[in-house]
């Protein structure tokens, strides 16, 4: 079949800038450890992803393939992928006083969240580069899409998850032929078992920035955005971080986009929200650290936010402050409260990690760090329905 537009180059590491072939199977830097960002021909990207060739192309995020690191088009795994509606919430933000409030709305990908868009990627240029077996630590929604891609691929996925990750994540990867091992421990424990099998049957690790590609799906989210707002970036957005691919890939966009002369030098100031019970981002923030230490006793409903270390920590650090941004907490109560807010205002039904940012806006708006007139947009990671345990008890 046809070979695909993609003008990858090389790899580099983010840390140390070393530089690596792109087209074998690569997890972090040799030299510092530190994870890989693929680099593109821009220069050529922009010769054939103009804004009006984009109009035409289909509605997933294969659409930017020139900056996409897939080489073939047998490769590019398709399940429906990316392209998520952006709303203009306007009850909701009037309620809040802030009208220009949007929201994109991850929950209506493949497996219901925004992880479908980062193993969409890594799964599909792993098997183009010939990886057998896959594996993954994850609170539950990476392994839902990882066991989706592999599905898809014909590749075996052994996905690791703590033991007391709702029933209905254990079940969607069982039926989606995943090998599910449950770990006493949070994702960092799970992820010493992933290099344990590593080591041990030669599996390939798709874990968060430890492969170069699921930042490269999850920077489509910056394009979307930017391409759904006409080509005109918000001045806020709103962020619930636990590994940060997401927030590190749209920061790598908005720099692409701006050398491929899609859009100016205008950036949003991006904004990091984490549980107060898992907060290692805003306490290394809040230091002035360049990283962020383990946070001890992580503890959260939202299973995305219990994410105590993060090996891409000081770039989302870099995002963060180069942006003018900042880094909040709120507590689980809050979450619960505002996926009804969300919910009861906007029509749509957030996972606690969605609704954590609408807590962070209500917060920022009070303490004027965000202006009423200014335009916002929430990032709803994934689908209230895949927690819907959280709230059955209070349905009376």
């Amino acid at each position: 079949m046809a070979q695909t537009k993609s003008t990858l180059t090389h790899l580099e590491c983010s840390m140390c800038g070393k530089l690596y072939e792109p087209n074998r199977l690569l997890n972090l830097c040799h030299e510092c450890e530190r994870p890989l960002l693929a680099r593109y021909d821009l220069g050529k990207a922009a010769l054939t992803m103009t804004k009006e060739s984009l109009r035409t192309r289909e509605a997933s995020l294969w659409r930017y393939e020139e900056v996409l690191p897939v080489q073939n088009d047998w490769a590019m795994l398709r399940l429906g992928e990316g392209w998520t509606p952006l709303h203009h919430a306007r009850r909701l933000g009037e309620s809040i006083g802030c009208s220009n409030t949007y929201i994109k709305d991850e929950g209506l990908n493949v497996t219901a969240s925004f992880k479908a868009r980062g193993l969409a990627m890594a799964v599909s240029r792993a098997y183009e580069l010939g990886a057998r077996e896959l594996a993954i630590p994850s609170a539950g929604n990476a392994a839902c899409a990882l066991s989706a891609y592999a599905a898809a691929a014909g590749l075996p996925a052994h996905v690791f998850m703590p033991k007391d990750v709702p029933t209905l994540f254990q079940v969607e990867c069982h039926e989606l032929g995943a090998n599910v091992t449950l770990v006493d421990g949070l994702i960092n424990d799970c992820g010493v078992k992933v290099r344990e099998g590593v080591a041990a049957y030669g599996w390939f690790d798709v874990s968060t920035l430890k492969e170069p590609y699921r930042v490269e799906g999850k920077k489509t989210m910056g394009y979307e955005l930017a391409e759904q707002m006409d080509w005109e970036l918000p001045d806020v957005i709103i962020y619930p971080t636990g590994g940060g691919t997401g927030m590190v890939g749209m920061w790598k966009a908005f720099d692409e986009m701006e050398k491929m002369g899609l859009i100016g030098s205008k950036r949003p100031r991006m904004v990091t929200v984490q549980s107060s019970g898992c907060a290692p981002i805003v306490r290394a923030f809040e230091q002035g650290a360049a990283h962020a230490e383990l946070w001890q006793g992580a503890k959260t409903i939202a299973d995305g936010l219990r994410v105590p270390v993060a090996i891409g920590d000081f770039l989302i650090l870099r995002a963060i402050r180069e942006s003018g941004g900042i880094a909040v907490t709120v507590t689980d109560e809050e979450m619960l409260h505002y996926a009804r807010v969300m919910g009861s205002k906007s029509g749509i039904f957030p996972a606690p990690e969605g609704a954590a940012t609408l807590a962070a806006q209500v917060h920022l708006l009070e303490q004027g760090w965000i202006e009423p007139d200014e335009r916002v947009v929430l990032f709803n990671t994934g689908s209230g329905l895949k927690y819907a345990h959280l709230w059955a008890n209070m349905v009376k």
